[in-house]
C-alpha cells in the first residue's frame, strides 16, 4: 500500500494539485477505516448466518438480527474492497514514475508478494492448526505433518486468506507495468482533467453491473482464493484510481454531488435490497449468479451502491478528515500490518468469547472492537519492531 510522504499542506476542501506528490491524509484515513471494516466483516462472519470464515459460532438469530447482519455484510461487500483497490490504484502511477519499472516491480514484489507468501506458508497454517482448529485429520498428527500435507496436496495455493487482495494487487501492478513498458504511457498530460459527470458515473456503474452479471452467470468460481465474480468491480476501480491520479480528479470532486449520491442511492437502495432478499427467500432464487433477473438486479444494486458510497466517502473524508493527530497517524502507520495479521487475533478472541451467552449482535460488536484494539497494539508494539517484518509492514 503505497504511501507518499511529505509535509502536509494547509487543509482545504479541495487540496491543490501539488499534494498529489505529498501524503493525502484523507486518503490515508479512508484506507485505515476500510481495514477496520475488514475486521468487522470477519467478526460478523463469526456470528451471522452468512459468509465463510475459519471459525464460526452460528448461534440462533432472530429475524431482526438476520436482517442487520445481512445488510451490514452485503453493504460492506458492495464497496469496501473495491474502494481499497481504487486507493491502491491511485498511488501506482506516481510510484512507477518515481522508481522506474524495475524498482517499481521489485518494491511491489517485496511489499505485496512477500506478505502473501508469509501468509500462505506460516500465518495461515498456524491460524488453522493452532487457533481455528480447522485442520482436521482422521488420526492425531503434528503440525509438521499437517503442514507438509498442506504443501504436497497444493492446498497452500488456495490458502492466502485475506491476502488474496495483495496477490490481486500484485497482478494488477504487473499488468500496469507491462502496459507502460509497451509505450502506453499514461504520464502525458491529458486535455480533459474534469472529474466524471453524473452521466459518466451512471454509465460506469452500468458497465460494472453488466460485467459482474456476465462473469457471475458463467460461474468461474475462485482462483488462488480470488473470487472471480467480484473482479469486474475491482479491475474497474483500480483503473479508475489510476486515472484519478493522472487527471487529478480527487480535489475536483464536487462535495455536494458526492453527498447527494450517498443520500439518494443508499436509502433507495435499501428498499431495493430488501425487495431482492424477500423475493430470493420466497422463490428460492440465488441472486448471486445465474442467468436470471434477480442476479442482474443485485449486480445493478451492488454497482450503484459501490459508486455512491465510494464517491460520498471520498468527498466527506476530503472535507472533514484531511488531518492526522496522533491516533489517526498511529492507525495509518499500522493499518497494513493489521490487515496481514488480524485473522488469528480475531479467531483467538472469538474462541475466548465462545461461552458468553450474549446476543449475537452484542458479541459481534465486542469482537470487532476487541480485535481491532489488540491487532493494532500487537502490530505496533511487536510486529513492526521486528527487523524481518519492518520493511513489508
Amino acid at each position: 500500500m503505497e504511501q507518499a510522504r511529505a509535509t502536509p499542506e494547509k487543509k482545504t476542501d479541495a487540496p491543490s494539485a501539488g499534494r498529489r506528490h505529498g501524503r493525502l491524509l484523507y486518503v490515508d484515513n479512508l484506507r485505515w477505516t476500510m481495514i477496520l471494516l475488514v475486521i468487522s466483516m470477519h467478526a460478523a462472519d463469526t456470528y451471522s448466518p452468512f459468509g465463510n470464515w475459519y471459525f464460526v459460532e452460528r448461534p440462533p438469530v432472530t429475524a431482526i438480527e438476520t436482517l442487520v447482519f445481512g445488510a451490514w455484510q452485503m453493504y460492506l461487500q458492495s464497496f469496501f474492497m473495491g474502494l481499497l483497490f481504487f486507493v491502491a490504484g491511485f498511488f501506482v502511477p506516481a510510484s512507477y514514475d518515481r522508481k522506474g519499472p524495475a524498482a517499481f516491480l521489485h518494491d511491489r514484489a517485496i511489499r505485496l508478494g512477500v506478505p502473501v507468501l508469509l501468509y500462505m506458508f506460516l500465518i495461515g497454517p498456524v491460524t488453522e492448526y493452532y487457533v481455528a482448529h480447522s485442520w482436521t485429520s482422521t488420526l492425531p498428527t503434528s503440525f509438521a505433518n499437517e503442514w507438509g500435507k498442506h504443501i504436497r496436496n497444493g492446498e497452500v495455493l488456495q490458502e492466502n486468506g485475506p491476502l488474496w487482495f495483495c496477490l490481486a494487487l500484485l497482478i494488477f501492478c504487473l499488468v500496469y507495468a507491462a502496459f507502460r513498458s509497451l509505450g502506453r504511457s499514461d504520464a502525458r498530460p491529458l486535455e480533459d482533467g474534469a472529474p466524471p459527470s453524473t452521466g459518466h458515473l451512471v454509465r460506469f456503474a452500468l458497465l460494472m453491473a453488466a460485467l459482474s452479471y456476465f462473469v457471475r452467470a458463467l460461474d468461474p468460481g475462485s482462483l488462488l482464493n480470488m473470487h472471480l465474480g467480484d473482479f469486474p468491480q475491482y479491475i474497474l476501480l483500480f483503473t479508475a484510481g489510476v486515472l484519478s491520479a493522472r487527471r487529478d480528479w480527487l480535489p475536483k470532486l464536487d462535495f455536494q454531488r458526492g453527498v447527494r449520491w450517498l443520500s439518494i442511492v443508499v436509502p433507495v437502495g435499501m428498499v431495493g435490497w430488501l425487495g431482492l432478499m424477500i423475493d430470493a427467500k420466497r422463490h428460492g432464487v440465488d441472486f448471486s449468479g445465474g442467468w436470471n433477473w434477480q442476479s442482474a438486479a443485485f449486480c445493478l444494486w451492488e454497482s450503484l451502491t459501490c459508486i455512491a458510497v465510494s464517491f460520498g466517502l471520498l468527498v466527506i473524508y476530503r472535507r472533514y478528515f484531511d488531518a492526522q493527530r496522533s491516533l489517526a497517524r498511529f492507525l495509518s502507520d499500522n493499518a497494513f500490518g493489521v490487515y496481514v495479521f488480524h485473522p488469528p487475533i480475531v479467531i483467538a478472541i472469538a474462541r475466548l468469547m465462545y461461552r458468553l451467552a450474549w446476543p449475537p449482535l452484542t458479541k459481534f460488536a465486542l469482537l470487532t472492537a476487541a480485535s481491532a484494539f489488540v491487532s493494532f497494539a500487537i502490530c505496533a508494539l511487536l510486529l513492526r519492531r521486528l527487523p524481518l517484518l519492518r520493511r513489508i509492514l
